[in-house]
């Protein structure tokens, strides 16, 4: 589950969207977020691809891990960062802000098996909306 958990942790945070995300999840694999920049995406896939396409308006968008734990007997795998970078790039609600953003973020990826079945993000999007100008 560990090296599952990071493998797919750093190809979704660096952008690699679903094509590199999909060989750790199950099909279908599901996404929950309490957000309302988020709200439309229920799976892992269009999760991993709404990633992808943040680094866009962030081209410099990179994460600073800052804990990672494995819960086996729940085989559930948590991990926390801080997503950081400046909206220099197109795209997004606006043109580019040039204002940065260091966001503090959290994945509980719950395995089914070896792969990922599901995952909730725990993150504070207004705060993020707000410090990149967007909100």
């Amino acid at each position: 589950m560990e090296e599952t958990a990071r493998t797919f942790f750093e190809a979704c945070e660096t952008g690699g969207g679903w094509a590199a995300c999909a060989p750790f999840c199950h099909d279908g694999a599901r996404f929950h977020c309490q957000a309302d920049a988020l709200a439309d995406v229920t799976t892992l896939a269009a999760y991993a691809d709404w990633m992808k396409g943040l680094l866009t308006p962030i081209p410099d968008g990179r994460y600073d891990l800052t804990a990672f734990a494995v819960d086996t007997g729940r085989r559930t795998v948590v991990a926390t960062a801080v997503f950081r970078g400046t909206q220099t790039g197109l795209g997004g609600p606006a043109a580019p802000t040039g204002k940065t953003v260091a966001s503090d973020y959290a994945y509980v990826m719950v395995f089914d098996g070896d792969r990922i079945a599901g995952m909730t993000k725990i993150w504070n999007y207004g705060h993020a909306l707000r410090q990149l100008g967007w909100a």
